[in-house]
């Protein structure tokens, strides 16, 4: 049943043209758009750790856990955690922690990339609803280009794939975000892109 409603809240979620920030946290998700955060106050461990690496960031509280547990009892990982996990911090330390099992605190978590932030404990979701309206304050056109182009990188074939994916799109809103910004120099600034693409 849970599961259900957090698919439904992802939908409506996906749907919803003026969210700009979603925040997963223990109680359920919020909406606000295209970046999803993650508030980890506690366990994020087996199906909950792979919850938690749908997020593009993860705030955790001081005392918060993060684990493979489902090894210890012989429970393969099913939503994504042997996918996700080794983007996020590797494939040394994915395997790391996906055959051992072994519990990885908030500090060793933010310094093997797996958290992005540790605050006091029960501040975890305040924390991440403020970095949540940082991130809907900007220019969301620019921001969508920027996230899609760094995911995109990880599977390009080739490193100037990549930089073509990022320059094309890049380009592609470049002149609605210097509009946002209040720039009248939006043909100049197309200009030097163009010129200076390397």
């Amino acid at each position: 049943m849970a599961h259900m409603a957090l698919v439904d809240a992802f939908l409506r979620f996906e749907a919803d043209d003026n969210a700009k920030v979603a925040i997963l946290h223990g109680e359920g998700s919020i909406g606000n758009g295209s970046e999803l955060l993650a508030a980890v106050e506690g366990y994020a461990v087996a199906g909950g750790l792979e919850l938690a690496l749908l997020a593009d960031f993860r705030v955790a509280s001081s005392t918060a856990k993060f684990g493979v547990f489902c090894r210890r009892v012989g429970v393969p990982l099913l939503d994504g955690g042997t996918v996700r996990l080794p983007k996020v911090i590797g494939l040394g330390r994915a395997l790391d922690l996906i055959l051992t099992g072994r519990e990885v605190s908030a500090e060793e978590a933010l310094s093997i990339g797996l958290a992005n932030r540790v605050v006091p404990k029960g501040k975890a979701l305040e924390e991440t609803i403020k970095l949540a309206k940082l991130i809907a304050s900007h220019p969301n056109a620019c921001m969508l280009v920027d996230r899609t182009s760094t995911y995109n990188s990880l599977s390009a074939p080739t490193l100037q794939d990549a930089l073509d994916f990022e320059y094309t799109e890049g380009v592609s809103v470049l002149a609605e975000s210097v509009q946002v910004t209040g720039s009248k120099n939006v043909s100049s600034a197309t200009h030097f892109i163009t010129r200076y693409k390397f």
